[in-house]
């Protein structure tokens, strides 16, 4: 069975939309999960850190990766065959391509890549067309980073930010899997 890391960024607002997708993929893949530490700790209008962490270990069938010592054995033991973030924000898109690993997800991506094994990430941020338009080009341009098609979620009331269609994540694991971006990445807005 392929072994899927899925990381999970703080876009509170889109936690419903990724959960019914891992629990999909649970059926094809032995996942690891793995929480920055807003996703897990964070309690908000959208649901309690507690439930959340719940669910996910409920999905899963194992506790998520949430302290950087337990993300620092991907790389060296090679523990993932993929890795997906989802929903990958603004924040950790910017430390991907600064190259930072200071939270369980950034770590985990940098532990991953040692491997040059492929990195599929769904991003979910608002200054994607603005501040973020960089560190998207950047990561955009680096081998073993695929993204799951976006596009921009409300192009009149936040004209800058953009979202995956989650709903494509299986189909672009698949893609990366086999070395090829899944194609068209960039959408019509929904």
């Amino acid at each position: 069975m392929i072994r899927l890391g899925f990381a999970i960024c703080g876009s509170f607002c889109t936690f419903d939309a990724v959960l019914p997708v891992m629990r999909e993929l649970a059926a094809d893949y032995e996942i690891t999960p793995i929480l920055s530490p807003a996703a897990a700790e964070t309690d908000t209008r959208f649901g309690l850190a507690s439930r959340f962490l719940e669910e996910v270990r409920e999905i899963c069938g194992r506790r998520p990766i949430l302290r950087l010592e337990d993300a620092e054995p991907i790389g060296p033991k090679g523990l993932l065959d993929i890795l997906a973030v989802a929903p990958c924000t603004g924040n950790t898109l910017s430390k991907m391509a600064a190259g930072a690993a200071d939270t369980t997800v950034t770590f985990a991506c940098k532990a991953h890549l040692r491997n040059a094994r492929p990195i599929v990430l769904a991003v979910s941020t608002n200054d994607g067309l603005a501040a973020g338009a960089a560190n998207l080009g950047s990561l955009l341009n680096r081998k073993h980073y695929y993204f799951v098609p976006f596009r921009q979620d409300d192009p009149r009331g936040k004209p800058t930010s953009l979202v995956a269609d989650f709903s494509l994540l299986p189909q672009t694991i698949q893609a990366a899997l086999a070395g090829r971006q899944l194609q068209p990445m960039l959408l019509p807005p929904g």
